[in-house]
């Protein structure tokens, strides 16, 4: 548990730590029992953020040769699948030094005894069981390694070998990360989609967990776009969630392949998607979300801003829409309900409505990008079929 606190709003929620924490901390009190013989149910770790923490393992064990624990996981106030699963290590020495071992010389390297002066410490990482495999190019890691990304693999090396400088042990240890339950969590995160198979990931970058992060969403939205980029793909088709990608996979198939998901950062994931180098990028949405960039609104979520109503009044004002549908359109709370007033409106007025969104969706779009990007976007309703297409989001898909 931390004592680390951020505030959000009126709230305030205590931060946790991430499972690159958790296994660099179970790796290192598993390497201090091996090399000292004794059980240990406390490690201090200094995460790459700066803050210094102090956690509590679990299943400490000491077995000939080798010895394992686990840490909880502990996500705070954040509401994280892993939170609670147990990170295990497994320290052992590697084979190359095994072969040269005797009990006796096993005890002058643990005590640093000069006779071994000539060994280079080294850390072999390595995953277990629940631990995933990346499959796909574009990760942190490379296809067929273990999903032990780069910060906690150094987290892991640096603190397993502070244990070796203070027991004096010149040899090579090697370290086996697992979580016995991270294949069925694993289902519920964004591994599956990120092509890491068989487990959770070992992952984070300052080793803490803040609640209710935007950041680790940029970032799984980065990943993405990264995979995307590393399989050649010029185009990319932007998602907002899970009615996008059933919209793609009825309307459009062959476009719902390699989509990536964006949820409400649309912004952010333009600015990537410029930074990457894609040639064109086709948005598809709901229209609950989507309407909102006819006001130019590049976050998508509630809490960031609205303006659905306002955009469509406008909207409708400019399609001949009267006075009593554009006042009862200010009272509705649904996009659909809007449209379903507009349809009522009068001859066309609905159809007007949305070319004139349109338009304004382009315009906004275009203005973030420059123009290059290409950039096009589809807005769909629930009941009223597709409801905005933009002229550049026909070319793309080439209607």
């Amino acid at each position: 548990m931390t004592d680390l606190y951020i505030q959000k709003g009126i709230k305030k929620l205590r931060c946790g730590f991430t499972t690159g924490s958790c296994a660099a901390a179970a790796a290192k009190a598993a390497a201090y029992m091996l090399l000292t013989g004794e059980l240990t149910d406390r490690v201090e770790l200094m995460t790459p953020g700066g803050v210094k923490l102090s956690i509590d393992v679990t299943d400490c064990v000491i077995n000939p040769g080798s010895a394992s624990c686990a840490v909880i996981k502990d996500s705070g106030d954040d509401p994280d699948v892993t939170n609670e699963m147990k990170i295990c290590a497994e320290v052992s020495a590697a084979e190359s030094d095994k072969s040269r071992k005797t009990d006796e010389m096993v005890k002058c390297q643990f005590s640093g005894a000069s006779d071994v002066i000539d060994f280079i410490p080294k850390v072999m990482i390595t995953g277990g069981t629940g631990i995933g495999r990346v499959t796909k190019e574009g990760l942190d890691q490379s296809a067929g390694e273990y999903a032990i990304n780069s910060i906690p693999r150094k987290m892991i090396t640096e603190n397993v070998m502070l244990v070796m400088q203070e027991c004096g042990y010149n040899g090579t240890l090697r370290v086996v990360i697992s979580a016995p339950e991270g294949e069925r969590l694993a289902k519920k995160t964004f591994n599956p989609r990120l092509g890491i198979e068989g487990g959770i990931s070992i992952i984070g970058t300052t080793g803490i967990v803040e609640p209710m992060s935007d950041s680790a969403i940029l970032g799984t939205i980065r990943t993405e776009l990264n995979m995307r980029k590393a399989v050649g793909a010029e185009d990319v088709v932007i998602t907002i969630g899970n009615y996008s990608e059933t919209f793609l996979a009825e309307r459009y198939p062959v476009l719902k392949d390699g989509s990536v998901t964006c949820s409400n950062f649309i912004g952010d994931t333009i600015d990537m998607c410029m930074e990457f180098g894609f040639r064109r990028i086709l948005l598809v949405g709901h229209l609950g979300k989507l309407v909102k960039l006819g006001a130019g609104i590049m976050n998508t979520h509630s809490a960031f801003a609205d303006g659905r109503m306002e955009v469509l009044v406008c909207c409708g004002l400019l399609a001949g829409a009267d006075t009593d549908t554009l006042r009862k359109i200010t009272e509705c709370v649904t996009t659909d309900a809007a449209l379903e007033m507009l349809e009522n409106a009068g001859k066309d007025v609905l159809k007007k409505s949305m070319d004139i969104l349109a338009e304004r969706i382009e315009y906004h779009l275009e203005r973030k990008t420059g123009g290059v990007p290409e950039i096009g976007a589809i807005a769909f309703s629930n009941r009223h079929d597709l409801a905005v297409m933009t002229k550049k989001a026909m070319q793309i898909i080439g209607v």
